[in-house]
């Protein structure tokens, strides 16, 4: 039986000009003589093929941020930390997107909350020669890349919106190089920036908005550093709606006159689950990968969150927590949840880590803990680092797994049990409240009535009164607040910026 398909496409040329021609291949020499092409070496070493039909923005994100080299704190398959199209799913389920396709603001919503620094631009409102600047800018550099917005059409292809990156420019030329995404359609061309700048400048019907362009870079630092927010959790938007909407009306409340009065409130009552919400970062290694030795670079990221810890348990607002968490009956229930012993939740998060070097997603009680052993190393000079060494074993064998944990007054004994002996202080319900409280949007504490209550809950969370790296910690969680509250509110297409702090 004849079975109907597509081989490829043929490229209509003109406008576009085949990268693989002789007249591409010619282009491609000049601009490399000019300068222009120097994004074009870290991109076409992450060129992929988007793997459906409609993952042109999906597969043009995930590259352009895997020659950025951003680390998106998630493993892809096995042990591997790597963006992919189908991790990109925090402003769109996946499915729809390979229904419908993606809109030009749910793509920048996805870059922003992958960590990337990003600049929009919508083509109505910027001009030819701003985009032919920023062009000339990212192709003579490789630590930004472009990705354009379009529509097919104009270069008479098939198809209708698409995405793609912008690899090289010719300037005497006036030609952009697309790296198609869709290779098993069209290869990558070089076309007439007039005429992209035209496909741009159209109308998505989905959304009724113009395409456009972005400019997608590395920022300074690492968007998280020891806290997180998560949308992975069923329960985000609920969470996240109380906390954004619910709970200033309940702080308005004429009890609320003092701060413990503030933080009862906002303690008794959070939402079930709120602690998938919020998470502390954990990183996992195998055993055999560096024996009992921590490299350099794993001391360092181990360094550098256990200095955030130790910021925030130096915050007035983490003693107010703290006593309260202490004292409170009412909230016991919620100290109950949220905290637990270091072996505990590092036996938890063993399983996690077993369940990833497999090479398999999803639930851990494939695998069972059979013991941890906490560990305290000290190489000479350095602070005493944590590492909770755990077996884990399922109906195949058995795994050693350890997790480096960031801690604070960290003992310098070793142990062999973590029932005893050696008890750090690691990430626990009450820096991980007073991360959540400190990182809550400012307006949230506007509707309390008592003026003198009010100044002092805003002298405890104003982020100006932070230590530097405690203070990027809580601007990067705001920010997430605040895209997550553009998804939930479905507004990413109207606010294309970064989340303002």
């Amino acid at each position: 039986m004849a079975m109907a398909g597509l081989y490829r496409r043929v490229l209509p040329s003109p406008p576009a000009i085949d990268f693989a021609s002789n007249e591409g291949k010619q282009l491609f020499l000049e601009a490399i003589q000019n300068g222009t092409m120097e994004g074009f070496f870290k991109l076409i070493s992450y060129f992929q093929t988007q793997s459906e039909p409609a993952y042109c923005g999906l597969a043009s994100l995930s590259m352009v941020l895997n020659a950025l080299a951003i680390d998106p704190g998630r493993k892809w398959k096995g042990p591997w930390r790597w963006f992919d199209e189908s991790m990109l799913d925090c402003c769109e389920p996946l499915e729809k997107v390979k229904a419908k396709g993606i809109s030009f603001g749910k793509v920048v919503c996805l870059a922003h909350c992958a960590g990337a620094k990003v600049e929009a631009f919508r083509s109505n409102l910027s001009t030819i020669d701003d985009f032919r600047k920023h062009v000339m800018a990212c192709t003579t550099s490789d630590d930004c890349h472009l990705i354009s917005s379009y529509h097919r059409g104009l270069f008479k292809q098939t198809g209708s919106g698409h995405f793609s990156p912008i690899g090289g420019y010719h300037a005497e030329k006036d030609m952009a190089l697309i790296l198609d995404v869709a290779r098993f359609k069209y290869p990558p061309h070089w076309v007439p920036v007039p005429l992209l700048w035209e496909a741009m400048n159209t109308i998505d019907e989905a959304t009724g908005l113009h395409r456009g362009f972005m400019l997608v870079s590395k920022l300074h630092r690492a968007p998280a550093l020891l806290y997180t927010l998560s949308c992975k959790h069923e329960s985000w938007v609920s969470i996240s709606k109380h906390l954004m909407d619910d709970l200033p009306v309940l702080l308005s409340s004429e009890n609320v006159k003092d701060i413990k009065d503030v933080l009862t409130t906002l303690l008794s009552n959070l939402p079930p689950n709120f602690a998938e919400f919020i998470k502390w970062i954990a990183e996992v290694r195998r055993q055999e990968e560096n024996g009992q030795k921590l490299s350099e670079e794993e001391k360092g990221r181990l360094a550098i969150k256990e200095e955030v810890l130790k910021q925030v348990q130096g915050t007035p607002l983490y003693k107010h927590v703290t006593s309260l968490l202490v004292s409170e009956d009412s909230v016991c229930q919620l100290k109950a949840e949220t905290e637990s012993s270091l072996t505990n939740v590092a036996a938890s998060i063993c399983c996690q880590g077993a369940d990833i070097f497999a090479g398999r997603s999803g639930l851990s009680d494939r695998f069972c803990c059979r013991q941890t052993c906490v560990r305290c190393y000290r190489a000479t000079g350095d602070n005493p680092a944590t590492v909770v060494s755990g077996t884990v074993v399922n109906g195949n064998g058995e795994q050693g797994v350890d997790v480096l944990v960031p801690t604070s007054q960290a003992k310098t004994s070793c142990c062999s049990s973590g029932q005893n002996g050696c008890s750090p202080m690691h990430p626990g319900s009450n820096d991980v409240l007073t991360a959540l409280l400190l990182a809550l949007p400012p307006q949230t504490w506007s509707h309390i009535k008592d003026m003198k209550v009010l100044q002092e809950i805003e002298n405890l969370v104003s982020a100006e009164n932070l230590p530097p790296l405690l203070q990027e910690e809580i601007l990067h969680l705001r920010g997430q607040f605040l895209l997550l509250k553009r998804c939930k509110d479905n507004k990413v297409e109207e606010d294309l910026a970064a989340p303002p702090f």
